[in-house]
């Protein structure tokens, strides 16, 4: 919705592509229009994003670099650092889909 005139817009699959994984409800985003129709969507650099699944990390266990797999509240699925639990709020960067730092 157009915070200024409260004009709604779909939000297509195609448009989207794969924004859409950095994406939660009520996210703020610039959009782009072309006769009157949505044409782009440009991301924040960085999005905020809860962990859901990670497997447990051990101590000790850096033979990877000290990273693993974690799945995010949109269906992301990004490499964290060993001490990131499910139930953490991370911070992503949207142009290469990497972990940045842990918020919360």
């Amino acid at each position: 919705m157009d915070q200024e005139t409260f004009d709604q817009y779909d939000l297509n699959k195609e448009i989207l592509g794969d924004s859409l994984a950095y994406l939660k409800e009520q996210a703020m985003v610039d959009i782009f229009l072309y006769n009157g129709r949505l044409s782009a969507l440009k991301l924040p650099t960085h999005v905020e994003l809860e962990v859901t699944e990670t497997p447990p990390g051990f101590r000790g266990d850096t033979a990877q670099g000290g990273n693993k797999p974690a799945t995010l509240q949109t269906g992301l699925r990004v490499n964290v650092p060993m001490f990131i639990t499910p139930g953490t709020i991370i911070r992503v960067d949207t142009r290469t889909g990497e972990y940045t730092e842990r918020v919360s």
